[in-house]
């Protein structure tokens, strides 16, 4: 075989298919968030659109003088693993904050969400003997890897299907170990699942129930615990699992059970073990953001009024994008060269970062570009971004929403 050759030409299949990503060369601006400069082949200032960075905290000047004072204390790194390198004092009190947020016994950091879902998840399901892993059929990736990495037998489940669920749990044996994983938020449609009702069924079927709340956490609940926490169902669920990546602003993952059941990951889990822990300073910008979200919902109160801004400037003009109860706004473009070129023209002409969200991510025939709203974007920033969809949706002449069905 020739490599080079197999590469080449799985790259340029990628290509013809609309699905080639680009990488924007972006270089944030601190306390300016959104605002960005684009490096590379288009140049100038940029507002991103597509951030997952959801409040901005990763420019709020608490989260930085906690990073600052961090690294001039401690250093840049953490070592190495915790095993053999030691916890640093950062990892202690942001493990306390985290579990005090979900209201759970214990917390467990991990360098990333993805490594935490694939941890754990590989970890609980691997070990417990004859575990049944049921899983969403629109869960992450990760979930999925997680799960795949487990060997244990596994169940998909229609996505939020509380009648197919309950089906597949009352095919097994009442004794036998069952995990129900799902999210509460999903990241490319925007739903939410129905929590409460799947706790009732994991109560009526003796199961365990691991929610992804990743795309929740720091954005809903009084203390921004996440759907869990708003909807008052923290103490029913088995393991909570987020990200301090996105709304909190900074990088890591973690899950939050109980003292045993993180204790039990910690000892077993291969991607906790043997990975290098964060760095002390991202920790503690962590934490502080963290206790800020815990106080403060001017935040999360600000972001709920610039989503229902641009929903409602969207409809105003036909452009159609899914309706969902949460803060993601996924506009249908339908086709993936229409999509990327829009992405791209968007960049280009009108200072307007939005990334193309192309098949594998979402299915062939549902193309978006993934909107998120954040409590930075001005009055005008949202009319500008509108201002450009609607020339550009005519520009490739895409259908429309009609205006009397608003």
């Amino acid at each position: 075989m020739n490599y080079e050759t197999f590469f080449e030409t799985a790259l340029d299949d990628l290509r013809a298919q609309g699905n080639y990503r680009v990488f924007a060369d972006l270089e944030r601006h601190r306390g300016a968030f959104p605002r960005a400069t684009a490096r590379g082949e288009t140049t100038g200032d940029v507002t991103i659109w597509c951030s997952n960075d959801y409040l901005g905290m990763g420019q709020h000047p608490t989260v930085l003088d906690a990073m600052h004072t961090a690294l001039d204390r401690c250093g840049a790194g953490a070592g190495g693993t915790r095993n053999i390198s030691g916890t640093t004092h950062e990892h202690v009190l942001l493990e306390a904050e985290l579990a005090d947020l979900h209201g759970k016994e214990s917390a467990l950091l991990f360098t990333s969400g993805y490594v935490s879902n694939w941890a754990a998840l590989g970890t609980l399901a691997g070990k417990i003997p004859e575990c049944v892993v049921l899983s969403d059929a629109l869960n992450h990736a990760s979930m999925i890897e997680g799960i795949r990495h487990s060997k244990a037998e596994r169940m998909i489940w229609k996505h939020n299907d509380l009648a197919d669920l309950e089906a597949k749990l009352a095919s097994l044996p009442l004794e036998r170990p069952k995990l129900i994983a799902f999210e509460s938020v999903y990241s490319m449609d925007g739903d939410i699942a129905p929590i409460a009702q799947i706790c009732d069924l994991a109560d009526k079927y003796n199961a365990m129930t691991y929610l992804d709340e990743v795309h929740a956490v720091g954005l809903y609940g009084p203390r921004g615990g996440g759907i869990a926490e708003r909807e008052g169902l923290m103490d029913r669920l088995t393991v909570i699992e987020g990200t301090l990546g996105k709304a909190f602003g900074v990088m890591g993952g973690y899950i939050a059970a109980s003292a045993d059941l993180c204790d039990f990951v910690r000892s077993f889990a291969s991607g906790f073990i043997f990975t290098t822990a964060i760095p002390p300073a991202v920790a503690a910008g962590a934490a502080a953001s963290i206790r800020h979200l815990k106080a403060s919902s001017s935040e999360r109160e600000a972001q709920q009024e610039r989503v229902a801004q641009v929903r409602a400037q969207l409809d105003s003009i036909g452009i159609p994008h899914v309706e969902n109860p949460s803060h993601i706004i996924p506009v249908m473009v339908g086709d993936p060269h229409k999509c990327k070129f829009i992405s791209d023209k968007l960049l280009q002409d009108y200072g307007v970062y939005i990334q193309p969200i192309n098949y594998p991510t979402v299915p062939k025939g549902t193309e978006r570009l993934r909107i998120t709203p954040s409590p930075v974007h001005s009055d005008a920033d949202i009319a500008h971004l509108i201002g450009a969809l609607e020339e550009l949706w005519a520009q490739c002449q895409l259908a429309r929403m009609p205006l009397a069905a608003q």
